[in-house]
């Protein structure tokens, strides 16, 4: 096992592998940028390394920075957690070519499953369920485009092979539409990513959006911890997760997830990873592969009693998994709610120092959160402050104990969105389960403004 980790994010997920090398018996290092000097992860490490200014780009993306940080410190690893550069194939080579364990996949995996297109070409052949579409990137030939998207049929969905985070995807629903569609999202894509290759996919109209958790080891062996529901979205941008998926077959779970696993194993895929798919009219498609710890991830921590990032640690020291699937349990319900800093109503960030604060707590309550009274919440970064977890024997006993711990928090001095979640929580059709990706957008947009939540 490692004397000694970098970690090189910030935030909650800083903490959270924090306090996972803590009880590891780990020594940890952080790396910040100035304006996260008084942060809390900052103050609870062993040792800390300003690595530049707050801008991301002389800070947490710079690759050069955290390398000589991780040799001035004796660092033996280094934990991207998410975001920043956790799928940068060319960091997780420099880690590796410098001589320390990048804590994550291959940089071959990672480069293979963050093009869209090549991972698609890698789950199809893994027998893994895709989405209609074109056979790898569109070509040149306007005409081919055009025949394309007929033998898909309308509407269909232009995407960036390079893109993620919902950015760099066009919905066409007309011929006149699509080339015009394609020759933007290209640019749009070239100026984004880097990469100006696109490809297409049938739109499917009311899905919902389900992924499913893996952890491989170096050795070839690969288990799934069942699925989350992760339908919640504005903007493509997940607000609240939960697991497992409402009303979804156990006996479909159980066959797409060892389909996920046999797919790792085929690729040789090491760490932790999330299959994410569109699930629709009983049929699962798969759409992209992160191969990272998700921000989700504490909600199959609760229905599983797994400790994600400490097994990704011990992959990556090399070890083994201490898990079979015939192990895995899935007991109880798991719901997370993203606390962003932002307006509920207009969701503008909202930056600026916490004057006041109190966490919630309670039976199945867990908090994943950085901040305290006092501290500044600055406007270079992600808006999310923290995220809330209910956990509860069923669904409805969750949703209960999540509506409890909501009512008792207080972030006083910036604006949060927990107004919103308070309306979901107490929204008919969620309580229901299955929404789509689509419903959040469509009940915000639906709302006369001097009802929305303020």
């Amino acid at each position: 096992m490692f004397e000694k980790i970098l970690i090189a994010n910030r935030g909650e997920i800083a903490l959270r592998i924090q306090r996972a090398c803590r009880e590891l018996g780990i020594r940890t290092v952080m790396v910040h940028s100035e304006a996260d000097t008084e942060a809390k992860y900052v103050k609870l490490a062993d040792e800390s390394v300003c690595i530049g200014p707050a801008a991301s780009r002389d800070s947490y993306l710079n690759i050069p920075a955290i390398i000589s940080a991780a040799e001035v410190t004796d660092s033996e690893a280094i934990h991207p957690g998410y975001g920043f550069l956790s799928e940068n194939a060319d960091f997780a080579e420099k880690v590796e070519g410098s001589g320390f364990v990048f804590i994550g996949p291959r940089p071959e995996n990672i480069r293979l499953m963050g093009d869209k297109v090549s991972a698609k070409a890698a789950m199809t052949k893994a027998g893994v369920p895709c989405v209609p579409g074109s056979e790898g990137a569109l070509p040149d030939d306007p005409k081919e485009i055009v025949r394309i998207a007929r033998s898909i049929g309308y509407p269909v969905i232009i995407k960036a092979a390079g893109g993620g985070g919902g950015r760099g995807m066009r919905v066409v629903h007309t011929e006149a539409a699509l080339l015009n569609a394609v020759n933007m999202t290209r640019g749009e894509a070239l100026a984004a990513f880097s990469n100006g290759t696109v490809y297409m996919e049938k739109f499917l109209d009311n899905p919902r959006h389900i992924e499913i958790q893996v952890l491989a080891d170096a050795h070839r062996n690969a288990v799934y911890l069942g699925e989350r529901d992760c339908s919640m979205q504005r903007r493509h941008q997940k607000i609240l997760e939960e697991a497992p998926a409402p009303d979804l077959p156990a006996k479909l779970r159980d066959k797409v997830g060892e389909l996920c696993a046999e797919a790792c194993r085929k690729i040789n895929y090491r760490g932790a990873g999330t299959f994410e798919f569109l699930y629709q009219d009983g049929e699962f498609y798969f759409i992209e592969m992160n191969t990272r710890v998700q921000v989700e991830h504490p909600v199959t921590e609760l229905i599983t009693g797994i400790d994600i990032v400490q097994e990704q640690i011990q992959i990556a020291a090399g070890e083994k998994l201490s898990l079979r699937q015939k192990d895995i349990e899935f007991r109880g319900h798991a719901i997370e709610c993203r606390i962003n800093a932002e307006d509920p109503y207009k969701f503008t960030p909202s930056p600026g120092k916490i004057t006041s604060y109190h966490s919630p707590g309670g039976p199945g309550i867990r908090v994943d959160s950085h901040v305290y009274a006092g501290y500044t919440v600055p406007p270079y970064y992600d808006s999310m402050v923290g995220k809330v977890i209910a956990y509860g024997a069923n669904r409805d006993q969750a949703i209960r104990r999540m509506r409890i711990a909501l009512s008792e928090m207080a972030v006083e001095g910036i604006k949060t969105n927990i107004p919103l979640h308070l309306e979901l929580l107490n929204d008919g059709l969620f309580l229901r389960g299955g929404t789509s990706i689509h419903y959040l957008e469509q009940k915000l947009a639906q709302e006369p403004k001097d009802t929305q939540v303020k």
